[in-house]
């Protein structure tokens, strides 16, 4: 998946931040906390674990949509609006807005990805009515002020703009647009220097009244805070919300199929290379063989086969990784290494033969063993703080997961069998790589390479 990368406050609503946070990460881990599934008297549902460590609350929640609401001719929309919603609200202007924030230590922020609208709220425990009450005007009464939106449009283009030189952000665009077309998730999440400016006023309003509605809203809180008082925060803030939003429907797709190459010149020191694929589903009934095997190839660090061959045997990049990443209506495996651009031939190579190799014989049982141990011990360092755990509640309830997956999880690791992992290895990776090459050597963007012929018995 995509994690969204959220607009930072001002200083000290980050410093109040990084206390709290370092205050519950001293805590014993809350993974094995109790979580509830909480409906407040106005019918707002949440996941909720009640936790009196230290004096904090954190929630996230999100509303279904995202980036994929843009209008095609619009790309960019989503974006503007998370990042001007907490710009002025009901009788409060930007400034005033933000003091209020800064004076209690209240770090509020939004995000958009593909498929939601995403966004964070932590303070506290004694600030929490007014932090709750700032978020109910963010949501219901944003000002969109011509002179906040102008500033902020400002600041997107500059991003843009800067991205445009940028050879990661290049391929990893490229590369969506290869693997999806003009699909929703082939277009780029914070727009372009074309379709930003070209958004309105009356664009960033019609979003908000389709996409922030109750039913499509998930919540998540971890804190000091008792399930009464929550539900009445809970309705306080999102009660007069629209009951439903009003979407335009997403299909699903399937992403190209490779092998396929694309190169994008850019006069950069150092070439990029993105490759990736069709994934696997969050629902599909083999995503975790295909998580484990994912994680031998690419998602262990310096344990994976990928950096053992591009990096530790031939030296070729500074760092490699490949992830799943799975949305909404689609899901991709996708990679990433950058290396010199005389180089950029042999470290493609390097990566088409590891990925033929495990697609062809799968991992070992010794491998398969080890990502298990890391990936069941890991979790439990991932979830050690209020937020972490708000953020993972959050996403198990977009990936549709039961509200007790934290503690099947490990079960469902441990069911991985290595004929699994073996048929996962093959449905991710026989087929070849969609490739993009940032930088250059136009060499690097020769004739994609065919998937490997079935061996003969």
């Amino acid at each position: 998946m995509i994690y969204p990368i959220l607009r930072p406050r001002r200083l000290a609503c980050a410093i109040a931040a990084t206390v709290a946070l370092t205050l519950t990460a001293i805590a014993p881990s809350l993974a094995a906390a109790r979580i509830q599934h909480l409906t407040s008297p106005g019918g707002i549902e949440a996941w909720f674990v009640q936790d009196a460590t230290v004096p904090l609350i954190a929630m996230e929640y999100s509303f279904e949509g995202g980036a994929s609401q843009d209008p095609k001719d619009k790309a960019g929309v989503a974006n503007l609006v998370a990042d001007l919603l907490d710009e002025g609200s009901a009788d409060l202007d930007s400034r005033t807005f933000h003091e209020r924030l800064d004076r209690r230590a209240i770090e509020l922020s939004f995000s958009a990805s593909r498929d939601t609208l995403r966004g964070s709220l932590r303070m506290l425990r004694d600030n929490k009515d007014e932090a709750f009450d700032l978020l109910r005007m963010a949501l219901t009464s944003p000002h969109f002020d011509n002179a906040d939106v102008e500033r902020i449009r400002s600041q997107v283009l500059s991003g843009l703009r800067r991205d445009s030189t940028n050879p990661t952000t290049l391929a990893s665009r490229k590369f969506l647009e290869v693997a999806f077309g003009d699909h929703p998730y082939g277009r780029s999440t914070n727009g372009t220097v074309e379709s930003v400016p070209g958004i309105t006023v009356s664009d960033l309003k019609d979003y908000v009244a389709h996409v922030l509605a109750r039913d499509t809203l998930k919540v998540a809180v971890v804190g000091d805070v008792d399930a009464t008082t929550l539900g009445t925060l809970l309705d306080r803030t999102f009660g007069s919300l629209p009951a439903k939003a009003s979407l335009v429907p997403v299909p699903d797709i399937d992403a190209a199929k490779p092998p396929e190459r694309a190169f994008v010149p850019l006069d950069v020191p150092q070439t990029v290379i993105t490759f990736g694929g069709p994934g696997v589903r969050r629902s599909d009934p083999n995503f975790m063989a295909a998580y484990v095997v994912n994680h031998i190839l690419g998602g262990g660090g310096l344990s994976s086969r990928l950096y053992r061959e591009v990096r530790e045997k031939r030296g070729l990049a500074y760092s490699v990784f490949e992830s799943l990443l799975w949305m909404e209506h689609s899901a991709l495996f996708i990679g990433n290494t950058g290396t010199r651009a005389d180089r950029a031939g042999d470290t493609m190579e390097a990566i088409q033969a590891e990925v033929r190799r495990i697609a062809e014989e799968g991992p070992t049982q010794t491998e398969l063993d080890e990502a298990k141990s890391y990936l069941k011990g890991s979790q439990m360092l991932a979830l050690d703080t209020s937020s972490k755990l708000a953020q993972a509640l959050l996403q198990y309830q977009q990936d549709k997961l039961p509200i007790d997956y934290i503690e099947k999880r490990n079960a469902i690791i441990d069911a991985v069998t290595l004929d699994d992992a073996k048929a996962a290895a093959k449905r991710l990776w026989s087929q070849g790589l969609l490739t993009v090459v940032v930088g250059r050597a136009p060499q690097a963007a020769a004739q994609p390479t065919a998937a490997p012929a079935p061996k003969s018995n």
